[in-house]
């Protein structure tokens, strides 16, 4: 037996308990699985790298809990549950000390998902992970970027700001010293699910993404594919007072949140006859939805859509502090 198939039947094989579905797992060439009937299925893809999305001296299991919820979250994103999993694993030796921890991990997040492990592959090289997510989503009812309308209110779950706070410990150990920083470093790892909550706004939210490049980036690409603009009211911005002591003032930490890319919150879009079903959502699933703007028209001259900042209604002049630090106060999505 060739030493990828010892390393798969080691660490990767008889795992987990077989989903009803699933009818060929790990082992042949390819997984077979059998999808109830009326639902779509949704299938997302992510890489992480060493070097680029994590440094040598992470925790493996913080590695793999990350990159398997990065996953997680573009399924929230589509308001669809998860189902199966193929990883491709990368690595420059067998190492039992990383890959124990490693595998640890990603088992017990895609166990709490009910999110099999169903083939993959495994190669020497420098290290990376990538993972191939597929779930499950009632028949046209998936959440997409492109149902955003005029008048819609955009909001946010959970809290922004976090895991740019954590990233900026990770980058610069000087950061060590600030308050809660070690928290924010937890955080910046180990991200909430949405899951739960995208499922409830199937049928309620009129659009959907998941923040991994930002929040200015990642509304823009409801905005650009919804073809409207929005306002963004940056002191509704939801930011936990630990990042907010960490920077020392709103004005820092409003920055963070705008930009913070891997959050892995969910960003999504609400008409207002559908605002109300909100609190329910939020009873049944302990999750913060904080609305921090609203969907607006287009400029009618080139119908480019565009997110305009403001601060309690007003919006920001050119010498906002904000505006000044980012170099921006509008945002094209041409």
């Amino acid at each position: 037996m060739s030493g990828e198939f010892n390393l798969i039947e080691k660490y990767f094989a008889h795992k987990q308990t077989n989903r009803a579905d699933v009818d060929l797992s790990l082992g042949d060439d390819c997984a077979i699985v059998s999808p109830p009937p009326g639902y779509q299925i949704a299938i997302s893809t992510d890489t992480v790298v060493l070097g680029t999305h994590f440094l040598a001296g992470a925790e493996p299991a913080a590695v793999a809990y990350k990159a398997l919820m990065s996953n997680i979250s573009d399924l929230a994103a589509m308001g669809a549950t998860p189902a199966w999993l193929s990883m491709a694993l990368t690595l420059p030796e067998i190492d039992e000390s990383w890959l124990t921890p490693f595998c640890d991990a990603m088992f017990q997040l895609a166990d709490e998902h009910d999110l099999q492990l169903i083939g993959g592959d495994t190669t020497k090289g420098p290290l990376s992970i990538a993972f191939t997510i597929q779930g499950l989503v009632p028949h046209g009812q998936a959440l997409t970027r492109s149902g955003a309308k005029v008048g819609d209110w955009v909001y946010v779950t959970g809290q922004l700001g976090d895991s740019q706070a954590g990233l900026d410990v990770i980058l610069n150990p000087d950061n060590r010293t600030k308050p809660f920083a070690d928290i924010l470093v937890q955080r910046h790892f180990y991200v909430q699910s949405r899951i739960k909550v995208a499922e409830q706004l199937r049928g309620v939210a009129s659009s959907c993404i998941d923040i991994s490049d930002g929040l200015v980036s990642d509304l823009g690409h409801i905005l650009k594919r919804s073809q409207v603009s929005a306002q963004l009211d940056v002191s509704q911005l939801p930011i936990s007072p630990e990042t907010i002591a960490f920077y020392g003032d709103d004005i820092q930490a409003q920055r963070a949140a705008l930009k913070s890319g891997e959050e892995y919150e969910l960003c999504f879009t609400v008409a207002a006859n559908n605002a109300e079903k909100l609190a329910a959502i939020t009873q049944k699933t302990g999750c913060q939805l904080t609305c921090i703007g609203q969907i607006v028209a287009p400029e009618i001259s080139n119908n480019v859509a565009c997110l305009e900042l403001v601060r309690a209604g007003q919006p920001l002049l050119s010498d906002d502090p904000i505006l000044q630090a980012q170099g921006f106060d509008h945002f094209n999505q041409s």
